[in-house]
């Protein structure tokens, strides 16, 4: 049997890994909550649905549990402040968070990143809890592609795609 593996040892490990920046929205009340977040990807695409994972403690997470729905903006490369923004650089929190960026309502009045590589917007289809994070799997439900390459993060950085 191995050793098992610390939380320290992990984020390590996990800082390797390069994932696409997000925000992910919500609505709580009338109020617009938002996270950045880098746990997302693609379930399947029959019916099209993704994968979000927040932690517990937010009002973000709480926000989508309430309201059974959420957006995600795949942030452009040039977006990096208003990343580090939603993730409480500064020790910004709710509403102010949306002080930057130009932000937009879709038709549910969720809130839209209008400079977003990618949005999507999902109704929650389920919900699993996993240590600190809930897991929330979306079905899209509308999306709206933008033309900028995505931000990425990877060893606790930002970059730019290039292809090779």
């Amino acid at each position: 049997m191995s050793a098992p593996i610390d939380a320290a040892q992990f984020r390590a490990a996990m800082a390797r890994f390069p994932g696409a920046v997000t925000i992910v929205t919500a609505l709580s009340g009338s109020e617009r909550r938002g996270i950045t977040a880098t746990a997302v990807c693609s379930v399947t695409a029959d019916p099209p649905s993704l994968l979000v994972c927040l932690n517990r403690k937010t009002g973000t997470c709480a926000a989508v549990r309430e309201s059974g729905m959420f957006n995600v903006n795949l942030l452009p490369d040039a977006a990096s402040p208003i990343a580090l923004r939603f993730a409480g650089a500064g020790g910004v929190t709710g509403e102010d968070k949306f002080a930057a960026g130009d932000w937009t309502a879709d038709a549910r009045g969720l809130p839209l990143l209008a400079e977003a590589s990618l949005s999507f917007s999902c109704d929650v289809a389920e919900v699993t809890e996993a240590g600190s994070h809930s897991i929330f799997i979306g079905q899209i439900t509308g999306l709206t592609l933008g033309a900028a390459p995505a931000l990425i993060y990877e060893q606790s950085r930002f970059h730019r795609l290039q292809a090779i």
